[in-house]
């Protein structure tokens, strides 16, 4: 089975060493950049470093955990990373991570309140949000001076199966998605007491019934977010009244490949550092969709799927928006996918084996 067709394929075998060109060209030493990899079933942190000129990940250290390592978030100042285990007791671990060699130095552990799908912080590295889907609530922890996660500050329930939080740039409102009860909540925050309360419009509905929202982004202008159903593999168009707190649908598409006759489940979601394009991958075609974005309006052209990982259920983008790196749960093992610059179509993929059951992908650059 093609990834590609043969003009993309070309392109992207290019890309790569047009790049590295242009480096060298300009007598600039590339930036080293880390790619996280967190591995449920060894219970443990894969550490790679790209090589962007080459296309290809290089394996730097495996850290255990001691625990179903899943949801992972990275501090605003790409210092820590935050990982959630998912096995009891549940708990999330804060590891410094050196700019120079990508390794990772523990810093501490801290309780979660339950098994956790998703885990963010705020923007000023001070506050821990958590989505509990089998616990149906969501959760604050505080993050000390030296990046270190605390104790829960705060616990609310929510609808059933929350499955990610995440803050608006303005760090003034939150968003979680419930599964089960098909909308997202909507929540003011203080960012000074960790505090959040329900937004004045405290919900805002995804249809049909049983769509199932599961992850979310924002556009870069943060005019509009789109969110990713699991159940039904739709992707919706809102836009976002960022002054209110407030979403309001204006698309609807989906990311299944035509002909699709299975039971969809798709995973998850990411606009490209240019904004220019959103990707999203679905599990049982083990796809990856990409969707042009229009700037002005927010919506989304279907640009058609490329195959990737068995079962891809995360995936990151690198800051150069070069790369697109997909972890496959049931392949054990990841593609590192160049982007065609001019119709962002991932290409034909470098493979690398990773822990078992990979899951989460978060790919940093060394500041």
């Amino acid at each position: 089975m093609s990834f590609a067709t043969p003009l993309h394929r070309l392109t992207a075998r290019w890309a790569p060493l047009a790049g590295a060109a242009l480096l060298a060209a300009s007598g600039a030493a590339p930036a080293a950049t880390w790619v996280y990899v967190s591995n449920a079933d060894s219970q443990d942190v894969s550490v790679f470093a790209l090589d962007r000129a080459a296309g290809t990940l290089q394996a730097v250290e495996t850290v255990a955990l001691g625990g179903q390592a899943m949801p992972m978030a990275v501090s605003p100042d790409k210092r820590v990373l935050y990982v959630a285990l998912r096995s009891q007791p549940f708990r999330v671990v804060s590891l410094a991570m050196d700019p120079a060699s990508g390794k990772l130095r523990k810093l501490g552990e801290a309780a979660l309140a339950d098994s956790m799908a998703n885990i963010d912080t705020d923007a000023t590295g001070r506050w821990l949000f958590a989505a509990s889907y089998p616990g149906h609530k969501i959760t604050v922890n505080s993050i000390g001076k030296d990046g270190a996660v605390g104790a829960v500050q705060q616990l609310l329930p929510t609808a059933p199966n929350a499955h990610a939080i995440h803050a608006d740039a303005s760090n003034r409102y939150v968003f979680a998605t419930s599964l089960g009860g098909d909308h997202l909540s909507a929540w003011r925050f203080d960012a000074e007491s960790g505090k959040l309360t329900a937004n004045d419009v405290a919900l805002a509905s995804i249809t049909p019934d049983k769509s199932g929202p599961r992850h979310f982004v924002w556009d870069k202008a943060q005019r509009f977010m789109y969110v990713l159903d699991e159940v039904d593999a739709g992707l919706h168009v809102l836009a976002y009244d960022g002054t209110r707190g407030t979403l309001r649908e204006v698309q609807r598409s989906t990311t299944l490949p035509t002909g699709f006759t299975g039971k969809p489940w798709a995973a998850d979601l990411h606009v490209s550092p240019d904004g220019r394009f959103l990707y999203a991958s679905e599990r049982t075609s083990s796809t990856l969709s990409t969707f042009r974005v229009d700037a002005a309006t927010g919506q989304l052209q279907p640009l058609g799927q490329v195959p990737t990982e068995k079962t891809p259920r995360g995936f990151a983008i690198d800051p150069s928006g070069r790369f697109l790196v997909a972890a496959g749960q049931d392949s054990h093992s990841l593609s590192v996918h160049p982007l065609d610059p001019a119709t962002g179509l991932p290409g034909t993929p470098t493979r690398t084996p990773a822990g078992k059951n990979p899951n989460w992908v978060e790919i940093v650059e060394a500041p």
